[in-house]
């Protein structure tokens, strides 16, 4: 077995540690604000200073990395994602590559012109408005109705959208057609563009703080509003289907995300334990904190080779749906172990510094996948477990 990342793979990373060092995180304290509970912090980058990131990211080649070459993107494979995006996750800023959803690489050809090439030049920006208040993160509890009439549909209901950017142009909204079948078959996606009459998009003002933007995501209200047809997202009724191919691939980027971030919070603890002094003794001489050090590592550790594995299977063309699963778990309920482990930490002796570690922490227990959806990742596994003839 070959446990080395080829020297191109080594080069990329290389080039995205560079970025995320020099451009992002010299500008996490201005975005995150000085005061201790957060509440000077901005949502997002300066226009400006964003689009100037956006160009030095098109210049590197990183700019859509992911994204299927016939879509206009990089199409970099799975391993070399995972490099970059593992990267990029150890900075808070709300900046990414021109990642985007792929069920909007279903698009049609019309569709592409007006929704998907101006996102992924960074002109348009969107919602994803899949869950509803209430509901969690489970998808089958859609309750959004879109009523076939004249021309196309008339949807009601109520969404949420996370979002990095705060504003969109559109949301990508998923209501039951057919409520008589079960979500594989009922559901249908649309496009709708912000403004359209009979939308209620409910954010909080800009102004309104980091913690707010976290605590209340944006809602959008749906009250007779009308879609046409042109504006349905692949076939009526199979919503679920979009983007279902690249599924198993996104799930080790997510996991090589949580890596990321994972080792930021390693790192802003050891700075933090080696520069605190109690009852005269450095605390990273504790054996108790050594003890959390160890964990977080071991952790971190199995993790990035369980990405990097399943990464190279993808990029080989193998059947890699249950190590996907796998990866998704385990890289998610690793992250929220370091994160656990940073806290007891930071609750040690002394004052609470360093705002980058709070809002990692912070935003991870929002942000973080629902225990839900990791059931049903493990029910994949399982699945293909109860079907082996032997487990090797």
């Amino acid at each position: 077995m070959d446990f080395k990342i080829p020297e191109d793979m080594k080069m990329i990373q290389t080039l995205a540690r560079d970025f995320v060092n020099d451009q992002l995180i010299p500008l996490e304290k201005e975005v995150l604000g000085r005061e201790s509970d957060l509440e000077g912090a901005k949502r997002y980058l300066a226009p400006e200073k964003e689009a100037e990131l956006i160009n030095m990211a098109k210049e590197m080649g990183f700019w859509g990395l992911n994204i299927p070459e016939e879509l206009g993107g990089a199409g970099m494979g799975v391993l070399g994602t995972c490099l970059v995006e593992e990267e990029l996750a150890k900075t808070v800023l709300p900046f990414n590559f021109g990642d985007i959803t792929p069920v909007l690489y279903e698009c049609n050809e019309e569709q592409r012109k007006e929704y998907l090439t101006p996102v992924l030049d960074g002109q348009k920006h969107f919602y994803l408005a899949l869950v509803e208040p209430g509901k969690g993160s489970d998808p089958s509890a859609i309750e959004t109705r879109a009523q076939k009439g004249s021309g196309g549909y008339i949807l009601n209901g109520q969404k949420l959208a996370f979002t990095r950017t705060g504003k969109a142009d559109f949301a990508i909204v998923f209501a039951v057609t057919d409520p008589g079948r079960d979500i594989r078959g009922g559901v249908t996606c649309f496009l709708v563009d912000i403004g359209t009459e009979g939308m209620i998009v409910n954010r909080d003002d800009e102004k309104a703080g980091w913690r707010s933007q976290v605590a209340r995501p944006i809602t959008l209200v749906l009250n007779d509003c009308k879609v046409s047809q042109a504006r349905v997202l692949g076939e009526e009724g199979k919503a679920f289907q979009l983007g279902k191919k690249w599924l198993a691939d996104r799930r080790i980027v997510r996991g090589a995300r949580c890596v990321g971030a994972a080792v930021r919070l390693l790192e802003k603890s050891n700075e933090y334990v080696k520069s605190w002094t109690s009852f005269g003794q450095v605390i990273s001489e504790w054996p108790h904190i050594q003890a959390l050090l160890a964990d977080m590592a071991i952790d971190i550790h199995a993790a990035r080779l369980m990405v990097y594995h399943a990464a190279c299977q993808a990029d080989e063309n193998q059947n890699i749906r249950s190590e996907a699963s796998m990866v998704k778990v385990f890289a998610t309920q690793m992250l929220k172990r370091v994160a656990d482990r940073a806290v007891l930490i930071k609750n040690g002796p002394g004052p609470v510094q360093g705002l980058t570690l709070e809002y990692l922490c912070q935003s991870l227990l929002v942000q973080n996948i629902s225990d839900r959806a990791l059931e049903v990742q493990k029910s994949i596994i399982a699945g293909e477990v109860l079907r082996a003839a032997r487990i090797t």
